[in-house]
């Protein structure tokens, strides 16, 4: 009998290929996807001793291109057991900088790519009766942080179509997982897209994500969540800081979103007149030259090397 198929989108870098490495460990054959070809095949050659891994180019917001994905991965290796929508990116800068084309970027890898690729996968799940769809969305998508207004768009409705997915699938023997992370170590703030004041953007958002007090281990992240879809849970959330931001939301939504808007005024102003000039992280690092922030961020820079997110050849390339 085969082992099973799995499809990770957004694996190239970051959680998505610690997931599909998960997947890997755990005796699945696993497809990879992401936009960038030499990413996706290097993050093949990187997966490649645990298991029987395939890249596939794929821009997830791309409709057709989302369904000539699923079935030339069913086609090479079989039917799809197993989806885990990672895809994202992370646009960071005050709102004024942010234009309606950060919007469409956001909302369509990170809302419609997991609307796309389920309804690729589900015809063929429900007629054999069983299958597994997890979609990563973030403590952005429940409570919407300053400074990542696109990101939060398309992570609340990630989070609406996930949880309602479950509850539409009940019964059928396919399950819909929704996986809430907040900050994880991944390296992402190298690869995050900074807008305004870009290194007084950059200074907040970096060491945020890789302080060991703000952020969780990006490897036991991917095995929880692995752990939850594979076991059919309805909700995933990871880190005791967005266990807390749920909760208090739930409990005091007009509280929560005054708070919100007091971190946003300590947060920095676009520059006057505001531009939309649109960064990596690499860039406004090396523009910011901050000794003190490559130091709060040096866990995080480490898990930039090891997750394929630093931009370069040689291993060093880089997904949220």
């Amino acid at each position: 009998m085969n082992s099973p198929v799995a499809l990770v989108a957004g694996a190239s870098r970051g959680l998505g290929l610690l997931i599909a490495r998960e997947l890997l460990d755990r005796g699945h054959r696993v497809a990879i996807c992401a936009r960038d070809a030499e990413e996706v095949r290097y993050a093949a050659t990187l997966l490649s001793t645990r298991g029987t891994v395939r890249p596939y180019v794929c821009d997830v917001a791309d409709r057709d291109g989302v369904q000539h994905l699923v079935r030339q991965v069913e086609d090479d290796l079989g039917p799809i057991e197993v989806l885990i929508s990672v895809a994202g990116v992370i646009q960071v800068g005050p709102a004024e900088s942010m234009t309606l084309e950060h919007f469409d970027e956001a909302v369509g890898t990170m809302l419609w790519g997991p609307v796309q690729l389920a309804w690729a996968v589900l015809p063929s799940m429900r007629e054999r009766g069983h299958g597994r769809i997890g979609t990563v969305t973030s403590i952005g998508g429940k409570v919407a942080p300053p400074h990542l207004l696109p990101y939060a768009t398309a992570k609340f409705g990630a989070v609406g179509f996930s949880e309602g997915l479950a509850a539409e699938l009940t019964g059928t023997g396919v399950t819909a997982t929704t996986v809430v992370p907040g900050l994880m170590r991944t390296g992402s703030h190298e690869r995050a897209m900074f807008t305004g004041d870009h290194g007084a953007g950059y200074a907040w958002f970096a060491p945020s994500a890789s302080l060991p007090l703000l952020s969780m281990n990006a490897e036991r992240a991917a095995r929880r969540i692995v752990d939850g879809v594979l076991e059919g849970r309805p909700h995933v959330v990871l880190t005791p800081v967005a266990k807390i931001g749920i909760r208090v939301h739930g409990l005091v939504p007009a509280t929560t979103v005054r708070a919100m808007g007091l971190a946003n005024r300590l947060l920095p102003d676009a520059p006057h007149p505001a531009h939309t000039e649109t960064v990596p992280g690499y860039v406004a690092d090396r523009r910011l030259g901050s000794r003190t922030v490559r130091v709060l961020t040096t866990l995080g820079s480490r898990a930039a090397r090891r997750l394929n997110q630093r931009h370069g050849r040689t291993g060093q390339h880089g997904n949220p």
